[in-house]
């Protein structure tokens, strides 16, 4: 059996007629970039998350730009970040001149941990960015009495979060303004590259559309400094019709979770995500650790174990091999190996499983019997790494 780490085709196949229509009104009305798709789409998004304003944007990556360049943040500030996320969440601080200053996570959630953020804190500090990693939401209510107490900005990063609720309320409004990713691969995906800005602050907003637009709401009259992070009309309309389907999809999502969790629960060498007690978690991704007690460093055997799935058609993804704070752009801020101890065994540890509403039972079996295979007698009979592995 051949499994696909996503399968973006199923789910296009699924609502065909719907999306080659909504294209063809594009193409037949030439509203290439912005325009009425992409303004529609804005109005239905923030509506989603109990958000007063959406502007809709060209990537994720521009959203936490925007998000930090919006408030102000300048060369020779610092802005507080997990070291456990997606480079792009650093890059909001970098594209603004300021200095980002990683934090470690939480071991059960993945997530920035808040007992770690205040000793972080310096006079330059001027933002706290809450990454939602992995579809579940960040500890918010800890992080919004720390800024709270140094006056601080809290932003959101919500790329792999979409409708993913903390406490009972859909994230993207616990702090001053959130960033979204639409990459093909989120829970909502566009066909291209795509993000926005969301807020409850009309200002924020307001200085957000300049921004994305070469700084000015009417045309050659430019107020501020901005940039070209305008969406393309197609992408808009894509969105539009996957939005209707985002909370069936996210059910599914969380089912699969559910028999990953049921199937797997008796397998003492791995670790099953968390989903915390004041989370709704959307599981953009379904992430195990791989676990021998009786080592420190887990690498090799994660790698193994990636191996042999893959061996049997199963598609994996590790998420993220290299902590921030280890990555070669940022050697000059001078963090070293060890400095942040609870992702780097995360980046050793973990192995992320096939994730999307259209997986099946079968193949959520086949997934977890290869697994199990693994640890019962694959290792043994088809990786003497291991056996050396034990014997030290």
């Amino acid at each position: 059996m051949q499994i696909p780490f996503l399968d973006l085709k199923s789910q296009y196949l699924s609502i065909k007629t719907e999306i080659n229509s909504a294209i063809q009104n594009v193409l037949d009305n030439s509203a290439f970039v912005l325009g009425k798709a992409v303004s529609d789409f804005e109005a239905e998004f923030a509506k989603a998350h109990n958000i007063k304003y959406c502007v809709a944007l060209n990537s994720g990556t521009a959203g936490n730009h925007v998000v930090l360049w919006s408030l102000g943040i300048k060369p020779g500030d610092e802005v507080i970040i997990p070291v456990n996320t997606f480079i792009a969440t650093a890059w909001g601080a970098t594209l603004c001149g300021a200095k980002p200053v990683f934090v470690d996570c939480d071991p059960d959630s993945y997530n920035i941990d808040p007992a770690k953020v205040e000793r972080a804190i310096t006079e330059k500090t001027k933002a706290i960015v809450a990454v939602h990693l992995f579809g579940q939401p960040a500890d918010m209510d800890p992080l919004k009495q720390i800024a709270a107490k140094y006056n601080l900005f809290l932003v959101e990063d919500s790329a792999q979060s979409h409708i993913a609720e903390y406490k009972g309320i859909k994230v993207g409004g616990f702090g001053e303004a959130t960033s979204f990713s639409f990459y093909p691969g989120k829970n909502l995906g566009a066909y291209g590259e795509g993000g926005a800005f969301v807020t409850n602050n009309p200002e924020l907003a307001k200085k957000a559309k300049m921004i994305r637009d070469h700084g000015t709401l009417q045309k050659y009259q430019h107020e501020i400094f901005g940039h070209n992070y305008r969406m393309e009309g197609i992408q808009g309309a894509v969105l539009n019709v996957k939005l209707k389907y985002l909370t069936n999809w996210t059910f599914a999502r969380r089912r699969v979770a559910n028999k990953y969790k049921e199937l797997l629960s008796n397998v003492n060498n791995i670790k099953l995500p968390k989903e915390m007690p004041y989370a709704k978690h959307v599981y953009h991704l379904f992430v195990i650790q791989v676990r021998d007690d009786s080592k420190s460093n887990n690498a090799e055997l994660r790698n193994l174990l990636a191996n042999y799935l893959t061996e049997k058609g199963i598609s994996i993804g590790f998420h993220y091999p290299i902590p921030l704070h280890l990555q070669e752009c940022f050697k000059y801020l001078g963090y070293k190996k060890g400095d942040f101890p609870v992702a780097e065994a995360l980046a050793n540890n973990c192995i992320s499983l096939p994730m999307y509403p259209e997986l099946t039972d079968a193949q959520i079996e086949y997934v977890c019997t290869n697994i199990k295979d693994f640890f019962n007698h694959g290792v043994e009979s088809n990786h003497s790494v291991l056996n050396n592995l034990k014997a030290n």
